[in-house]
């Protein structure tokens, strides 16, 4: 005896299609196919084997041998593509993807923008006796990393690496103190870009400071940099004998946008 509601007779017939032949092995099937074991294909009234005389996937069916224009060509479809198939190439569109529904681990790597170029170098030794209010460049010839290879060591210079265009943010910490005497009253970090000053922080002090003679302070900019631009770092410090760059980091990297 059976329970519930009596289901309903369904009756499925398979899918024809007959080809205009011509002499080639390559044709369009009506309907997407997993493999060639889903269709059953007919040539002059011969079934053909699948794999051995043909194959199929999507809409694409590949014969072995060439037909010519007097064949007379049909397959019948034994079963459709189900969900679990891989999609055609290129048919899949953004219509077709959920919302948020794709995270960066299913992207190929390289395909999420970075932030570079990026470079970190520091100092090697000190830099010592530089005369009195001398804005001198600084030295940073030891790198920490270097992504794309455009800091030199050599010039203590990052230089903008072909096809890198774009804003920089630009951060450096120089470690200025003076030498054999005087009495600081007054030190700069300078950033420089192609040889001129682009941005600086400075200290002043009311009136000669004989309490503190080291100096380490950050200089951090945001610029719009070309190809080829290169950027270094300069410091300046007045009212003492000499002056030295004793540390510190030169860094930087590309913003993403």
């Amino acid at each position: 005896m059976y329970l519930g509601n009596q289901p309903a007779l369904s009756y499925t017939s398979f899918a024809k299609q007959d080809f205009t032949t011509s002499a080639t092995t390559s044709y369009t099937l009506d309907n997407p196919v997993t493999n060639e074991n889903e269709l059953a294909l007919f040539i002059n009234f011969v079934r053909q084997e699948p794999t051995t005389a043909y194959t199929a996937s999507g809409t694409s069916l590949t014969l072995t041998s060439a037909t010519s224009a007097s064949d007379d060509m049909y397959c019948v479809f034994l079963g459709k593509a189900v969900q679990t198939v891989n999609p055609p190439n290129g048919s899949v569109g953004t219509a077709q993807i959920a919302d948020l529904a794709v995270t960066s681990g299913k992207l190929a790597s390289g395909v999420l923008p970075t932030n570079t170029p990026a470079w970190r170098a520091t100092t090697s030794g000190n830099q010592t006796g530089i005369a009195n209010n001398t804005t001198t460049k600084l030295n940073f010839a030891s790198e920490v990393f270097d992504t794309n290879s455009a800091y030199d060591t050599s010039t203590s210079r990052f230089t903008v690496p072909s096809g890198q265009a774009g804003k920089y943010l630009i951060q450096a910490t120089p470690y200025i103190s003076w030498g054999t005497g005087g009495t600081a009253t007054m030190v700069q970090g300078k950033i420089y870009k192609n040889g001129s000053q682009a941005d600086y922080n400075e200290l002043d002090f009311n009136s000669a400071n004989t309490y503190i003679n080291v100096y380490r302070f950050s200089l951090v900019s945001i610029l719009d940099l070309s190809v080829g631009d290169y950027i270094e770092i300069y410091g300046n410090m007045n009212g003492v004998t000499d002056w030295g760059n004793y540390g510190g980091f030169f860094n930087g990297y590309k913003l993403i946008g």
